[in-house]
């Protein structure tokens, strides 16, 4: 702003041009702070319009916008510029509204910035933003009317494709890229907390088939693939972000509204758009093949040197990529204090440089293709506080087909469905005991009241999607183990479901209670109905693919399975 006030316009940084207003607390563009402005070269006044990538012109009328107002003094010792008080008396100043509120924060990767809405200035800036913006149309694989009004999942993706300048010497530089670093971001409900669910590259699962946009227009669907690496569902027989997405959902029973996805450049650029982002060593580090080199202690890393922190395997823990997910955990929790600090809300160029940055690295889905969609979705998302977003990793084991030589994993089959259960039920990691009784509270008003005996339980039961034989399995396991005799096999329901819902007439409650009971179902499956059931009418109970087996529970545990790897993104860990 010292260039701007001396009359050098061509010297400013477009992202010292956003100013706080004091009256407001808001961020504004401030295009002509002193009225007009002598030109360098003949003194005559001037017009400027300055935004990124675009030069002033003389022929664009320009809405005034009024100077910031400022106590510093002039070369003749009078005021720069006068204050509306000063003329008009002493006013009474409102308290400066709270920096941290007014700016816009973009959690998941984007970052925040401000748009005075009417000035010709904004709509350049905007204009420059929105054109920095790569988008992928992955179809139904998403949802482009994801709101508010429900919990939201941004699939964040980190490929290693080899793309921009100084990153031709990583790796493969010929490769479509993988998806090596894949961040399930999920937002609950009610906007209290939020789990950043981190996927092993190397998990084996399956892909699913996938239909991909081609550039004429047409479709194309790449077959699926069983038991194969996750990162093999990015850019391999030409699979896009959608097939990641499709991926995701398959394997956690999530489903997936939008992605984000970045390179090399992102950890670059964004880094030092942050200003550095503090890192914690318990040892000094000199990897040759990342370029590594730290000491103990807490280092400020930027560009190249956070790229390899990041990228490292052989410095931490026991060299694997599961080790390289706990320092990856590490810098996005830090990147994020720092992004909310005061020094980065309280700088202009900061906010312009972090979302100009992370605009040009992030590649969306075309549901969130566009700033005022990001600034929307920025909006609803920065609601959630830090404290209460935690970093976890999807349990795994080491996969029994490597034999010895262990290169890959697979899913703990008894944590990672818990994990999942907690994220579809919006179970904090962090506010455990809020969320438990909060849970409780609920389940025990709609199961409140009497029992039925389970003899005189009667309940039809259909497979609505989970695996083949589920009914009848259940079917023998209700009649065998529970006493529940009057009970028969529906086969199919007419339509695959993603939750097992228990259907009831209101006069049937104390069996719905009692069946709840003895089959571990949530207060969420519970559908009563309008009318009584007339006769020996029996009740509904359709097993969707949340149904993980006859005995097994279906209601998400309140807290995290003991062992499983995690961080709350508020505090710092030191890699070891």
């Amino acid at each position: 702003m010292d260039a701007q006030s001396r009359g050098r316009a061509d010297e400013v940084d477009p992202a010292d041009q956003w100013v706080l207003n004091p009256q407001t607390g808001n961020y504004e563009l401030r295009l002509n702070p002193s009225g007009t402005q002598s030109s360098p070269s003949t003194g005559a006044p001037s017009r400027r319009s300055s935004a990124p990538g675009r030069s002033g012109s003389s022929s664009r009328r320009e809405r005034e916008v009024p100077g910031q107002r400022d106590n510093r003094r002039g070369a003749d010792g009078s005021d720069s510029l006068q204050d509306d008080a000063s003329a008009a008396g002493r006013r009474k100043r409102k308290p400066k509204a709270s920096r941290k509120k007014k700016v816009l924060l973009w959690t998941g990767g984007v970052m925040g910035f401000v748009l005075v809405a009417g000035s010709a200035g904004a709509y350049l800036l905007y204009q420059h933003f929105n054109n920095n913006l790569n988008t992928v149309d992955v179809g139904d694989a998403g949802n482009k009317n994801a709101t508010s009004d429900g919990p939201v999942n941004i699939l964040i993706i980190g490929t290693d494709k080899r793309t921009g300048k100084g990153n031709e010497g990583y790796g493969d530089k010929g490769s479509e890229g993988h998806a090596d670093t894949n961040i399930l971001f999920h937002v609950s409900k009610d906007r209290t907390n939020a789990t950043a669910l981190s996927i092993p590259r190397d998990l084996v699962t399956n892909i699913p088939e996938c239909p991909t946009k081609q550039k004429d227009g047409s479709t194309k669907t790449v077959p699926g693939e069983s038991n194969v690496r996750f990162n093999t569902s990015l850019g391999q027989e030409g699979r896009d972000p959608g097939c990641t997405m499709r991926t995701v959902k398959a394997l956690t029973g999530l489903d997936v509204d939008h992605f984000m996805m970045a390179d090399f450049n992102a950890v670059k650029e964004l880094s030092t758009a942050v200003g550095g982002v503090k890192v914690c060593l318990a040892k000094p580090v000199n990897d040759p093949k990342s370029h590594l080199k730290l000491p103990a202690g807490i280092s400020k890393i930027q560009g190249e040197q956070a790229l390899a922190f990041v990228r490292t395997r052989h410095s931490f823990g026991n060299e694997s990529d599961l080790d390289r997910i706990k320092q990856q955990q590490q810098f996005l929790g830090s990147m994020m204090r720092q992004m909310k600090s005061d020094s980065t809300l309280s700088s202009p160029t900061k906010v312009f440089s972090l979302a100009n940055a992370a605009t040009k690295a992030l590649t969306v889905d075309s549901g969130i293709g566009s700033i005022k969609k990001l600034t929307s979705l920025a909006q609803d998302l920065s609601k959630v506080d830090l404290k209460n977003v935690t970093f976890a990793t999807v349990p795994v084991i080491d996969n029994p087909a490597d034999g010895k030589v262990h290169k890959t994993v697979v899913v703990d089959p008894t944590k990672a469905p818990q994990v999942f259960s907690m994220m579809k039920a919006d179970i904090s990691f962090t506010e455990v005991k809020k969320k438990e009784n909060a849970a409780k509270d609920a389940q025990a008003a709609l199961l409140k009241g009497t029992r039925a005996a389970p003899s005189a339980v009667r309940v039809q039961v259909l497979n609505g999607g989970a695996q083949p034989g589920s009914a009848s399995k259940t079917l023998l396991w209700l009649q065998n183990s529970k006493g529940v005799l009057k009970s028969d096999n529906g086969g199919n329901a007419p339509a695959k479901l993603a939750d097992t819902t228990l259907v009831y007439a209101p006069n049937q409650a104390d069996q719905a209670r009692e069946l709840a009971d003895l089959m571990g179902l949530p207060a969420s499956a519970l559908k009563p109905g309008t009318k009584d059931a007339v006769g020996r009418a029996p009740m509904e109970l359709t097993l969707g693919a949340d149904f993980k087996g006859a005995g097994i529970p279906i209601a998400a545990p309140s807290k995290a399975p003991e062992g499983i790897q995690k961080v709350e993104a508020d505090k710092s860990v030191c890699a070891k």
